[in-house]
């Protein structure tokens, strides 16, 4: 597989950035600590130690919210890095690969766009972990409440922006179709699925799935000249 576009840096900064601000937090509970126990040593508990056992909540809750944002977007970066480590290692040069795909549109970045000869795909991937059910295009844990994301959605909102930007290019003299696939790289995922509107796939599916996959909307396959256009297409889109 060939590479036309690595990932951005979004993911790896936000996480970076949020682990910078859990130990923030944590440092400053840990400076009120110490300061507590300190004094606690040589005085008795007065006003001002019930007030800075007080004031302790806020760096304790900053250090949960960050460190949960922490973990969120470092699922999301490592389940971006393996698709892309498992497609360059399985499937051949005649498929190119665009990650982070960005549009000035305000809807976030595309995970992966894959361009091979059989098809154009564009894939959203989600790190979530535990049980997870779909129905058509509604999702929620089992026997939770619906979720307000829908993977399904994001990945057909996606497919129709990659074809779009793709399509009005003048000079494009070919007609063309993208397909959305929802890809969950996390192990322990257990999926539900009640018709699903799009492919949703765990991560060891997805080579053979796109390998596979026969294109009905032509009769020949993209050509290499064709893919490398499409792929200097996406990969100049301004961006954001």
């Amino acid at each position: 597989m060939r590479m036309l576009k690595g990932s951005g840096n979004y993911l790896r900064n936000q996480t970076l950035k949020n682990l910078a601000k859990a130990i923030a937090f944590l440092l400053l509970l840990s400076g009120i600590g110490l300061f507590l126990f300190f004094r606690l040593l040589t005085v008795s508990v007065g006003i001002l130690e019930e007030a800075l056992a007080f004031v302790a909540l806020a760096p304790l809750a900053g250090f949960f919210i960050y460190l949960r944002k922490y973990h969120v977007y470092l699922g999301g970066w490592n389940g971006e890095k393996s698709v892309t480590n498992l497609l360059r290692a399985t499937l051949s040069d005649d498929y190119f690969l665009l990650n982070s795909v960005n549009f000035r549109d305000g809807h976030g970045d595309v995970d992966h766009v894959v361009l091979g000869p059989n098809g154009v795909f564009a894939l959203e991937t989600k790190n979530w972990s535990g049980k997870k059910a779909c129905n058509g295009d509604t999702w929620k844990r089992p026997g939770g409440p619906r979720s307000a994301t829908s993977p399904s959605e994001q990945a057909k909102r996606n497919a129709i922006r990659v074809r779009h930007a793709i399509e009005d290019y003048k000079k494009l003299a070919f007609s063309m179709r993208v397909e959305p696939i929802v890809v969950f790289t996390n192990d322990h995922t257990e999926l539900y699925l009640n018709r699903p509107t799009v492919p949703i796939l765990k991560l060891s599916q997805l080579p053979s799935y796109i390998t596979a996959h026969q294109n009905h909307t032509r009769s020949l396959p993209y050509t290499e000249e064709q893919l490398e256009l499409m792929g200097k297409i996406i990969a100049d889109q301004p961006h954001e």
